[in-house]
């Protein structure tokens, strides 16, 4: 073969060779770019059913991620054994960021706190917490009636009364019932639990004066201490709501008092770090907008954000000190009615 001959085709192979590069590394570039997160709708799984507080709050999640990447989110609603039974679906889901959950203080803390291996998932090593999203307050509150207008009053009326006071809560283990449970772990006194099945019941009973106290949801109390039907003691909170500043916070009288209520948004372990800086931030702006808030404190909820890291400490926290309560008062899922 001549000089020429070699040349022509040293060329060729060269020419072939560049355009497989070329051809190879197109294809690594569509690739990435069909892979940068997300390309494709996400799921939030809400481990109550919708309506509620828990729905409006992934609701609003999913309005900051669909603002914030363009790709729609889809609700998936599902309810049961007190938020167990979505979280152990959103436990098991892949590690790819396309299925996230509504991440509660039910299904995260005081559930497991009080079913340990019942439930089938680890609530700090299957999930991966990606940011906090709102506190969900709670308030101790009594029966008009009962003549108490503090919560100082409160522990002098129950350490001179011959009976227990009735205190109720939507459940065995609920964060209501736990709230009782710290109150009198706090101060001596005793108080005879009522556990309902349904928190509209237990609220109901409480306005006609059959329990004369009970741990509940601020807003659903709100309007019944307006009417004069019920009164308003204090919020659970470390400190005072932000839209109900003349409302003492219970640990001003009770050192130590805390109860209250959260939700977040967690992934399956394993969720990449990069897919979790991507999300907090997102949540975080969209959290702090004015008219977010104002849509919260609408509906009773108070806004905090977090890191990833400040979300994963409060859960660990949350969950030694409800383990400890539930063990002290000797709190047993065997007691559940």
């Amino acid at each position: 073969m001549g000089f020429h001959a070699m040349a022509v085709r040293r060329n060729m192979l060269m020419n072939r060779a560049t355009l497989m590069a070329c051809t190879l590394a197109a294809g690594i570039a569509c690739a990435q770019g069909q892979g940068a997160y997300p390309f494709k709708p996400i799921r939030i799984i809400v481990p109550y059913a919708s309506g509620g507080g828990p729905d409006f709050t992934g609701r609003e999640i999913a309005r900051a991620i669909t603002e914030g990447t363009g790709q729609p989110v889809v609700m998936d609603n599902r309810p049961g054994a007190g938020a167990t039974l979505g979280h152990g679906i959103g436990a098991k889901a892949a590690p790819d960021g396309y299925t996230l959950t509504l991440g509660t203080i039910g299904g995260l803390v005081t559930g497991p706190a009080l079913l340990g291996s019942r439930i089938p998932y680890d609530p700090v090593k299957d999930f991966t917490p990606i940011g906090f999203a709102t506190y969900v307050p709670y308030c101790l509150v009594v029966n008009a009636k009962l003549g108490v207008n503090n919560v100082r009053e409160l522990i002098a009326y129950a350490r001179s009364s011959p009976a227990k006071l009735n205190f109720s809560s939507p459940g065995v283990g609920t964060p209501n019932h736990l709230g009782g449970a710290m109150l009198t772990t706090l101060t001596g006194i005793e108080l005879l639990h009522v556990p309902y099945k349904m928190a509209a019941q237990s609220l109901s009973d409480l306005i006609s004066g059959t329990i004369q106290l009970s741990v509940s949801g601020l807003m659903n109390t709100v309007p019944h201490e307006k009417a004069g039907r019920l009164k308003i003691l204090g919020v659970g909170h470390t400190h005072r709501i932000k839209w109900l500043p003349d409302l003492p916070a219970v640990n001003e009288t009770i050192p130590g008092y805390y109860t209250t209520g959260w939700w977040g948004l967690v992934g399956p372990a394993g969720l990449p770090k990069p897919i979790v800086d991507k999300l907090n931030p997102i949540m975080n702006k969209w959290l702090q907008l004015p008219e977010t808030i104002q849509r919260f404190q609408a509906g009773g909820l108070e806004i905090a954000t977090t890191t990833p890291q400040g979300y994963a400490d409060m859960i660990r926290n949350d969950t030694q000190m409800w383990r400890k309560l539930i063990k002290d008062t000797k709190i047993s899922v065997d007691s559940l009615p």
